[in-house]
């Protein structure tokens, strides 16, 4: 027998190894995905990765400090300028600040993204759920943004855009290693897809 015999075949397509996930995507995340109740939802293959748990406190004292700010302008417009009108727009939005508080720890578990052979898929809500499939080949800019209290508790928020304003995604809620550990990944994926390597 010649060498080229004795040889076996490189694998290919599926028969190839798979990488592991890298753990950083990972690491501080809540453990398991809150699914919608339903049977008619999407099973896809792949691994669903979420978001800090961090994400939901600094979300809590944002709107909190929103929820403050409301608060002392329809005090000063009520006793000070005796503006008795603003308790209804004032107590109105101040109900929609505090349900939104209290769905968002839910509304943060619902959030996963996970990366597949030839896009990433990005789902959010449980009443009203998106679920979008982003190839990376069509991906123009993938950027990352953080406002001062997101950095404060080390989050950031990962933005895909593509061609169709319709399927830019944004991830909130990262860690900064795992955002900037997507990113380049993406980046990285995006080239190969884009030149058909």
């Amino acid at each position: 027998m010649t060498d080229s015999q004795m040889t076996p075949p490189e694998p290919t397509g599926a028969d190839r190894p798979q990488p592991a996930a890298a753990p950083v995507l990972d690491e501080g995340t809540y453990e398991q995905l809150r699914e919608p109740r339903g049977a008619g939802r999407l099973a896809l293959d792949g691994r669903w990765h979420q978001i800090s748990p961090r994400y939901v406190t600094s979300q809590f004292l944002q709107n909190g400090l929103v929820l403050a700010l409301l608060v002392i302008v329809v005090l000063v417009l009520t006793l000070v300028l005796d503006q008795t009108w603003a308790w209804i727009p004032g107590g109105i939005l101040a109900a929609v600040i505090l349900v939104t508080l209290a769905i968002l720890p839910r509304q943060a578990r619902a959030i996963g993204y996970m990366l597949r052979e030839d896009d990433i898929v990005f789902r959010k809500g449980i009443l009203w759920q998106r679920i979008i499939a982003v190839p990376y080949g069509r991906m123009q800019l993938v950027d990352i943004t953080h406002g001062p209290l997101d950095r404060a508790f080390g989050v950031a928020q990962l933005k895909m855009v593509t061609a169709a304003a319709t399927t830019g995604v944004q991830i909130p809620g990262l860690t900064q290693a795992a955002a900037e550990s997507l990113r380049d990944t993406l980046i990285d994926v995006a080239e190969t897809r884009r030149t058909g390597l």
